[in-house]
């Protein structure tokens, strides 16, 4: 039987420690939390030699263990808990080849708490290209390990990689360097205190934050009375540890690195130049946005044409081959077209994440983040707040799960507040749905009308949280003088291997996620759809016949009409005639009120919902798209879906909260649920009076 090993993956941020990851895992990888926390926890399985598996840990990018945010403190805590399940046998640290010096810092750190560490040097291909040359036998002598030297983007050094963690059992765990020279009378007391603790771990206690794993009670209570120094004096001698740890690197590298700038050939500060310059560089962000979006729609019109006709007759398949009962309906009407009114959207989804995907493996998501503080700092926002703001895009769960990166208390807040105003790919199949029913064909300039609306939308949510924010900070007198650090990592070609794992991981969490819930409501939505009391439902044939016997109906306008009375007098028909005089003024109708009900759940669910509805006891199994375009408007007459009700429709999406799991993680991050219910109340509140507004205008 073969022994499983854990591994803990550490680096700066920008090392390429996400691509170490995906060639050592491939798509062994599951992404969840920490337990008790929302920092997010990436591990994969990989197989080494003599059949050795590894249990890898991706933790999340730290410059130190001088930890600032909380999730920087996940990594201390797992360092200094020998009982956690997942504390390291053997740790990786992962360095950039052109950023060699700063990320040493954090592999000397953990070389002091004497786990054993292998140094990893990613980009080697890089070096030629900048001159840089290494003798790697003096740096393993000088830093007391192994080193592997790797290109993940040529898929080197992969295999070496792998055989040095087989063989961690033969690493030395001396430290590089004596760090307790800083105050040596200090240190000594220390360790005369506690001589089963190990002295480094005691040190980082003592000046972080952080969780004291399964330390003995009494010597915690003891280890207080080592905080007599002030928080000043304290801060004095951790600049000083750096000071110690930068003068040995500097030493180490004189001899173990050389860098010749004659054969430095560098474009990035001409790029850089333009990118992020103060008219161009905006420019050239909005125009890769239409183009995004422009491609969204082109590239994804075949395969969801496609999966659309695949569900339809799916479904009508069921119906004609399967014997006639509730089975049969559940599975035709239920299931089949709930899931269809998810699944259709799955080249969309797909391609917005390619996209994202692609910015951040070139590097110039970083240039937009640095481009954007600029205008967030005028609104009261922290330049960190653009992360979540932007990472929002394919999700508000982790993108307010992000804002743990924010010091100030009230920054994080008011992020945490307004993140869900941006775009997420949860509302995209509601846009797309809508936009194909009410936004005419044509083109402007070559872009299309529909992809431009779509990303009018994606501006106006931005635009709302932008103005929120600044609302939030005068309301909220917020003083706060905190800085923005952004590092611009060097512009590269995309991995396809990182890029086709993200676009994989993405869409199938997204598929997956709001599957469940799909599934879960359809079946629901069925039942309340196919049943209800009264003779009203359950007389419907005769209610039917005899109402239009002078009107000589064939066969199928018969049957739809008492599909129609089942319907409005089933259990859901009532629900949603009840809720009905609400949204009466916005241009919907009952089984609209339905969808946007059950959407709550997860905003998604919305088309599926419909899908479903229009399912129920109908013959004709046309696609989504083409059922929602033959919905009548019962008072007006005329499409239900016209110009008037799916601009009021797209406005209350983009304002509204519509996700109970966002309002969760909301509850979770402020611990407490007054700002979740605050939340609710004012982003529906807008989302139905910009409705109103648009519906009453433009009808």
């Amino acid at each position: 039987m073969s022994k499983q090993i854990n591994i803990a993956l550490i680096g700066n941020p920008n090392t390429g420690k996400t691509s170490v990851f995906n060639a050592l895992t491939g798509l062994n990888q599951k992404v969840g939390n920490y337990p008790g926390i929302t920092v997010e926890k990436k591990e994969g399985i990989c197989k080494l030699p003599r059949g050795v598996k590894a249990h890898i840990i991706d933790l999340p990018g730290t410059y130190s263990l001088n930890a600032s945010s909380l999730d920087e403190n996940v990594v201390i805590e797992l360092l200094l808990n020998k009982n956690d399940k997942d504390f390291p046998d053997v740790a990786v640290v992962v360095s950039d080849v052109e950023n060699l010096k700063r990320n040493l810092l954090l592999f000397t750190q953990i070389k002091d708490l004497e786990i054993p560490t292998i140094l990893v040097i990613n980009m080697a291909d890089r070096m030629k290209y900048k001159g840089i040359s290494l003798d790697i036998e003096h740096l393993e002598q000088e830093l007391k390990t192994k080193i592997a030297v790797i290109s993940t983007r040529k898929n080197e050094g992969i295999d070496n990689l792998k055989l040095l963690i087989s063989n961690y059992r033969d690493l030395s765990t001396t430290p590089c360097l004596n760090a307790s020279e800083i105050d040596t009378d200090y240190f000594d007391k220390l360790r005369q205190a506690f001589p089963s603790q190990l002295l480094y771990k005691l040190w980082l206690v003592i000046t972080q934050d952080v969780n004291f794993g399964k330390m003995d009670r009494n010597e915690v209570e003891a280890l207080a009375s080592f905080k007599t120094k002030s928080k000043s004096d304290l801060k004095r001698l951790q600049q000083k540890e750096t000071i110690k740890r930068y003068q040995f690197i500097n030493n180490t590298l004189k001899k173990g690195q050389t860098i010749d700038a004659s054969q430095a050939k560098d474009l990035r500060t001409k790029f850089d130049r333009i990118l992020t310059h103060k008219v161009w560089g905006y420019l050239i962000f909005f125009l890769i946005l239409l183009l995004i979006f422009q491609a969204i729609y082109d590239w994804s019109t075949i395969p969801m044409d496609f999966i659309d006709g695949v569900f339809a007759s799916l479904s009508d398949w069921v119906k004609n081959t399967l014997p006639e009962g509730a089975f049969t309906n559940l599975l035709a009407e239920g299931i089949i077209s709930g899931l269809g009114g998810i699944v259709i959207f799955i080249p969309q989804i797909a391609f917005l994440f390619l996209f994202i995907a692609i910015l951040e493996e070139t590097g110039y998501m970083s240039r937009v983040v640095f481009l954007m503080d600029r205008v967030m700092r005028r609104f009261g926002l922290s330049g960190k707040s653009i992360v979540p703001l932007i990472s929002g895009t394919a999700c508000a769960i982790p993108a307010i799960m992000a804002t743990r990166n924010i010091e100030s208390w009230k920054e994080r807040l008011i992020t945490i507040l307004v993140t869900p105003f941006t775009t997420c790919s949860a509302r995209l199949p509601v846009y797309l749905i809508i936009i194909a029913l009410v936004i005419p064909e044509g083109r402007f300039l070559g872009l299309s009308y529909q992809a431009l609306t779509l990303m009018l939308l994606y501006l106006l949510g931005f635009g709302a949280a932008v103005i929120s924010a600044y609302i939030l900070n005068k309301v909220l007198k917020i003083k706060s003088k905190t800085f923005f650090v952004v590092e611009m990592p060097n512009y590269k070609l995309p991995l396809f291997k990182n890029v086709a794992i993200t676009v994989l991981e993405k869409t199938k969490s997204f598929v997956f996620g709001a599957g469940k819930i799909i599934l879960a409501i359809s079946i629901i939505l069925w039942f309340l759809a196919s049943y209800g009391p009264g003779d009203a439902f359950n007389d419907a044939e005769n209610i039917v016949k005899t109402e239009y016997a002078s009107q000589n109906l064939n066969e199928e306008e018969l049957n739809q009409k008492i599909a129609s009375q089942k319907l409005e007098h089933s259990f859901i028909g009532i629900a949603g005639h009840a809720i009905e005089p609400v949204i009466r003024p916005l241009g919907y109708d009952w089984k609209i009120g339905i969808a946007i009900v059950s959407s709550f759940a997860a905003r998604e669910v919305f088309v599926g919902t419909l899908a479903t509805i229009y399912s129920v006891g109908n013959d004709d199994e046309d696609t989504i798209k083409n059922r929602m375009a033959g919905e009548v408007n019962p008072i007006l007459g005329g499409p239900l879906f016209n110009f008037a009700s799916g601009i009021s429709l797209l406005l209350f999406y983009a304002f509204a909260m519509q996700c109970m799991s966002t309002l969760a993680v909301v509850k979770k991050e402020t611990n407490t649920w007054k700002w979740p219910t605050l939340q609710l109340v004012i982003m529906t509140a807008i989302a139905y009076i910009s409705a109103l507004i648009a519906y009453q205008f433009l009808k």
